[in-house]
């Protein structure tokens, strides 16, 4: 038995189980991330938070990112990992 969750669900099921992993904007790119994923491949995904944080990181920043693999440049990023971008400096990656 599966339940279809929507944009809102998906955020307040993040917001009651992990608050401070993405903001409210990351969310909302890393749903449509993974909406267009399972139509890709034709594959539904479990709603699983813990196992989404611990794929997938939000940085606020391109600093904060680099003090974690200080040998990637910015423009590399997609070279090495998933990159959904959020905004003008914050962006989601997948664990690598």
């Amino acid at each position: 038995m599966k339940t279809n969750v929507n944009l809102y669900d998906f955020r307040e099921t993040f917001k009651a189980t992990r608050p401070d992993n993405f903001s409210y904007d990351g969310l909302e790119v890393l749903f449509e991330y993974l909406e267009s994923y399972e139509e890709d491949c034709g594959e539904e995904l479990e709603l699983d938070v813990i196992s989404i944080c611990c794929e997938y990181t939000e940085w606020d920043n391109y600093d904060e990112f680099k003090e974690s693999h200080p040998s990637i440049l910015y423009d590399e990023i997609s070279d090495h990992a998933i990159f959904i971008k959020v905004d003008d400096t914050r962006f989601i990656t997948n664990q690598f």
